[in-house]
């Protein structure tokens, strides 16, 4: 009797799982978390299995048609995982389990379209026969490219709906389709080997006879004998070429005389194997550090012998030493043959925590995130799922890492949105994602944070979490200050205490009102105070980080004359101007104007043209540039300061693969004075010679139509704040603001945390948003806004019924009606919004196709 499997295929549009039998010559070799390839109607499709069944639920079952992977590639935990994300997000299975899976391992079906060669030739040798303009596209597009799969035309011809008229063409019988399964495009990175094949004293007899054609070739074959016998093998071969100046026809000579012979080896590609660190001891810790450690180290030691243990909610203010305690937490989870995830944020991030967690565990970290490569992603997954890796570190990805013996989850900075998936499906937070693994996998849950986000400190508190607080800052970088005074040719102001952990002040907050700035005559977008502080910082030489979360030049471009607004004609939403190198995506340290051209862009869907001189409307020359960004920030330091030296870290500098460590390098070794920045330098970054912290404007983002508005603002400004005066040079930060009574601007500027939640929780309270209720949002795009208006009316009022029916009196729909950024990338967009106290229970088990469905959304925007 054959072996039954449930397997959930990996088919974008399908939710169920199937069920399928095993062929003789596989059974024994497939088992519960393999990747395997099956049929699915008339295609063939990757699918994983999930359980081993006793009885199919269908009379006939098909085969098993081959085995991927020889290993399980999910673990028994993360199988239980991706069901239960998938029932909490109402997404398929298939798609939360695609998480779980490396790129290039995993792959979809596809469609193949080719040009038939018995087809009709066109009538003027060009254009075929009564055919409309996409399809003549799609004909020539072939013609040049040649077979081409389904996702390779999506990216050739963006936001166009080509399928209907690639099934025009195939009734025609000018192209035809077939299914195909791409097969894994990573695989194990093999390395020729050379080793040593003759005893070492029939290799001195041959040395003098290696090479009878000249005295260049017998010294290298020389050289290659002796390196071997000093190291018989296997060696890759590079390293031998490398060593000796030897090539490939003196091995192959050398394996002719039989003296050598080669082998293949493999070899892991690992991101970090050229980072050099020193290791470090631990520091000595603070008395609110040494609690808290305790209680999580006895966390870890319960989940080890199987008790149940409530996730750990760490408040600590910026500057605490939280990194202290979860690197202390993963040593003692190793120590106990477990392994730990260490979540950051951003990616921006991962270079100064992935130093740290190397200089204590050299040779135990691995680094994952999305600006890998696929073989280095492939590679890193592997030798986790080996267990050759105790620490995986890295953004919301690396919660997905296959650890068999997982005993400890960080999420770090656990209030920021970066740990929300909204950009692809499913739809995740990773701070709750993870602490629904740490259950399923017995493992401590640590969320730490220095404002964490109302609904997760309201949970904590409602479910009797482990609530721990580090409420001093610690004083840090103590030898490296006195180094740089002394260099300075200054009296040291500070005498280190050998053994003991310091701690010091929150950096003092001044609120400078720009409107009175305005009064005043100060048309400059840095106050006096701020311009008086960041010449102090230059005669000090100190560093400033200077924080304003807009990119670019000018935030829009406007006609003065007739009004016009520059557009994007995909997003209607204003192009934002940037100065940007002839290579976009180059990382821009030092550029002069002349090495810049300027564009008009949009921050959504990538369009760009260039900026007009001259009104398109009306013709004036009455057109102006509005608005502030982090590129004309730096242009006004330059012309305020220019001796200064300035590094600027936003989207536009750090596209390419390793910009994000390159600037925190030039930075931290103080090859600049002044980092001007986008939300990415609020979070984890922790630099001594940082003395002053400048918001340009805190007011960004304060006031959208968002509920979690108010909250966002307050975290990044408190987070920002946190990056000056962690050492003892002190520190100061300036707040400019508009809006200086808001009671946001007045809570971040005293660092008071408690009092801004007390606040906001009232306010959330009367009006009914989370914590007091959940949310769902439901989006529907479409091109034509009419048809999107329709669609969207249809589905609330079948929602309307749906909540009749049932009875949910306590689930309240909002809308349908537009988002806040109505048209994105060409598509009109409209939402859903359903609050209550279990929203998503009345989607559950209902199809709507074609929306997309967020369960307790961070945004309503």
């Amino acid at each position: 009797m054959p072996t039954y499997f449930e397997i959930s295929v990996n088919v974008a549009p399908v939710t169920d799982v199937y069920h399928y039998h095993l062929p003789p010559e596989l059974e024994g070799k497939v088992g519960v978390g393999h990747l395997v390839q099956v049929p699915f109607g008339s295609r063939e499709v990757q699918g994983v299995v999930l359980r081993q069944v006793a009885q199919p639920n269908v009379r006939e079952t098909k085969a098993v048609i081959e085995l991927i992977d020889p290993e399980p590639v999910l673990t028994p935990a993360q199988i239980v995982f991706a069901q239960d994300l998938a029932e909490k997000q109402l997404a398929p299975i298939s798609a939360c389990i695609s998480l779980m899976i490396p790129p290039g391992l995993a792959q979809q079906s596809d469609t193949q379209y080719s040009l038939r060669t018995d087809s009709a030739i066109t009538l003027d040798g060009q254009r075929y026969y009564k055919l409309n303009e996409l399809q003549n596209r799609l004909i020539n597009h072939l013609k040049i490219r040649g077979p081409q799969t389904g996702r390779q035309i999506d990216r050739a011809f963006p936001r166009l709906s080509w399928k209907p008229a690639a099934q025009g063409l195939i009734r025609r019988g000018y192209i035809s389709a077939h299914p195909v399964l791409p097969p894994p495009s990573v695989q194990p990175k093999s390395i020729r080997t050379v080793a040593l094949a003759a005893a070492p004293e029939i290799v001195e007899e041959a040395m003098p006879k290696l090479s009878p054609r000249g005295k260049q070739a017998l010294e290298r074959r020389q050289a290659v004998m002796r390196y071997l016998l000093k190291d018989p093998g296997p060696v890759e071969a590079a390293w031998v070429y490398a060593e000796t100046g030897a090539n490939l026809l003196d091995l192959k000579r050398l394996a002719e005389l039989g003296l050598v012979t080669f082998g293949e080896g493999e070899i892991w590609r690992d991101p970090l194997a050229q980072v050099d660190v020193l290791p470090t001891d631990p520091p000595d810790l603070t008395k609110d550090q040494e609690a808290v450690l305790f209680q999580v180290c006895a966390g870890v030691r319960a989940c080890t012998e199987g008790k149940p243990v409530q996730p750990y909610l760490l408040f600590g203010v910026t500057g605490s030493g939280k990194t202290e305690i979860y690197m202390r937490a993963a040593a003692e989870a190793i120590k106990l043959g477990k392994q730990a995830i260490i979540l950051v944020p951003e990616i921006a991030l991962t270079p100064q925590t992935v130093r740290r967690f190397l200089s204590r565990f050299p040779g135990r970290v691995g680094l994952v995130h999305s600006r890998l490569s696929e073989g280095e992603r492939y590679d890193t997954w592997r030798r986790a799922r080996l267990g050759q890796l105790s620490v995986i570190v890295g953004p919301r990805s690396a919660l997905f890492t296959p650890c068999l013996n997982l005993g400890l989850i960080v999420v770090d900075e656990a209030h920021d949105d970066s740990y929300y998936q909204s950009d692809i499906f499913p739809n995740y937070h990773a701070s709750s994602a993870a602490v629904l693994l740490a259950r399923l996998a017995g493992a401590v849950c640590l969320l730490g944070t220095a404002t964490p986000d109302i609904i997760t400190n309201y949970q904590a508190h409602k479910e009797n979490w482990n609530i721990l607080s580090l409420p001093d800052r610690i004083l840090a970088h103590k030898q490296v200050i006195r180094a740089h005074e002394q260099r300075l040719g200054k009296r040291s102001r500070y005498h280190e205490l050998e053994g003991q952990a310091e701690t010091i002040d929150l950096p003092p907050v001044q609120i400078v009102d720009m409107r009175q700035e305005l009064k005043s005559d100060n048309r400059s977008i840095f106050s006096r105070a701020m311009q008086n502080a960041l010449k102090k910082v230059l005669e000090d030489e100190q560093q400033a980080i200077l924080f304003l979360n807009r990119r670019g030049t000018a935030t829009y471009v406007f006609c003065r004359d007739c009004g016009y607004s520059l557009l994007c004609p995909r997003c209607e939403l204003p192009l934002t101007v940037h100065n940007v190198p002839p290579d976009k995506n180059q990382i821009e340290f030092k550029q002069t104007s002349l090495q810049k051209r300027t564009i008009a862009l949009c921050h959504y869907c990538n369009y760009e043209r260039k900026v007009p001189t001259k009104c398109p409307t009306c013709g004036s020359d009455r057109i102006r540039q509005f608005g502030t960004g982090t590129e004309s920030v730096e242009t006004q330091i330059q012309s305020l300061f220019p001796q200064a030296r300035t590094l600027r870290w936003d989207y536009e500098t750090t596209r390419t693969k390793g910009a994000h460590e390159i600037i925190l390098s030039h930075f931290a070794n103080h090859r600049a004075d002044f980092l001007i920045g986008t939300q990415m330098i609020a979070k984890g970054l922790d630099l001594p010679l940082v003395t002053l912290v400048g918001m340009v404007l805190a007011d960004v983002g304060l006031n959208l139509p968002d509920y979690r508005a108010p909250e966002r603002t307050f975290q990044l400004l408190t987070q920002v704040a946190g990056r000056a005066g962690r050492s003892p040079l002190g520190g100061q930060v300036i707040l400019q603001t508009f809006q200086p009574d808001n009671y946001v601007i007045q809570a971040a500027s005293r660092h008071d945390y408690h009092g801004y939640y007390r606040e906001e929780l009232e306010y959330r309270k009367k009006l009914g948003y989370p914590p007091y209720s959940r949310m769902v949002r439901l989006e529907y795009r479409n091109t034509d806004f009419l048809e999107a208006e329709s669609v969207s009316r249809a589905l609330a009022e079948q929602i309307n019924n749906w909540i009749k029916l049932e009875g949910k009196r306590l689930t309240e729909i909002i809308g349908p009606a537009p988002c806040f950024f109505s048209k994105i990338g060409g598509y009109y967009r409209w939402q859903i919004v359903l609050r209550g106290p279990n929203p998503a229970a009345l989607l559950k088990n209902r199809q709507i196709p074609d929306w997309r469905i967020e369960v307790d959304p961070v945004s309503l925007l």
